[in-house]
């Protein structure tokens, strides 16, 4: 049965909470510009590896032991595993508009992190499942990602949604496994998604801060 900590934290990872998600594509805007993704198939296999080789993974991993605690160091080990400025700035922003929010509504004292150490220290106090958490971490990760290639590709409603759909047992996947994995699992292998982001900064048209 869902909790109101689960309702909490789902209020928390929403498009309509202020962290400016819908402003960040995580490179997606570069990809679609140079062809790379064109249609549900190729949405579905870049976001299918970057969940799985990339950010998503990593940034689980992160989330799993920020949960646990020690977040100053988690912190700085995030900033020095983003690969380019843009991701940097992607996670920063986030992670220190959902500390501010959090820390405004709750009267925490809450300073502004990456993002999923940012969740997982907010989060720690609702006290939930770790793969709950997780689950629901990736899966507003894969959304904003969705809702971006349904604007842009672009693709139909039913299209983007069938995507997330279709890799919603994924996110399950990752969420358990990042649940258990330690920081030596720690690492990245998205390199696509990678150079999208390091061509996104030297873009003359683009929509999307990243």
């Amino acid at each position: 049965m869902l909790t109101p900590a689960h309702l909490t934290l789902i209020q928390w990872l929403s498009p309509a909470f202020p962290t400016g998600a819908f402003a960040y594509s995580h490179g997606l805007e570069a990809a679609i510009a140079a062809g790379a993704v064109r249609d549900a198939t190729g949405l579905e296999t870049w976001l299918s590896n970057i969940l799985t080789y990339g950010a998503g993974f990593q940034d689980a991993i992160l989330l799993s032991h920020a949960l646990e605690g020690e977040c100053d160091a988690l912190d700085d080990l995030a900033r020095a595993l983003q690969p380019c400025a843009e991701r940097l700035q992607e996670s920063r922003d986030q992670g220190a508009a959902l500390s501010r929010t959090v820390a405004g509504m709750t009267g925490r004292s809450l300073p502004p992190r990456l993002l999923p150490v940012a969740v997982g220290e907010a989060a720690a106090g609702l006290c939930l499942p770790k793969t709950d958490v997780l689950a629901l971490f990736l899966q507003a990760f894969a959304g904003n990602i969705v809702m971006i290639a349904i604007r842009h590709v672009p693709l139909g409603q039913t299209e983007g949604q069938a995507v997330l759909h279709r890799l919603t047992p994924r996110v399950h996947a990752l969420a358990r496994d990042a649940a258990e994995a330690p920081l030596d699992a720690l690492g990245s292998c998205a390199l696509a998604g990678d150079m999208a982001a390091l061509d996104h900064e030297i873009q003359e048209v683009r929509i999307f801060r990243t």
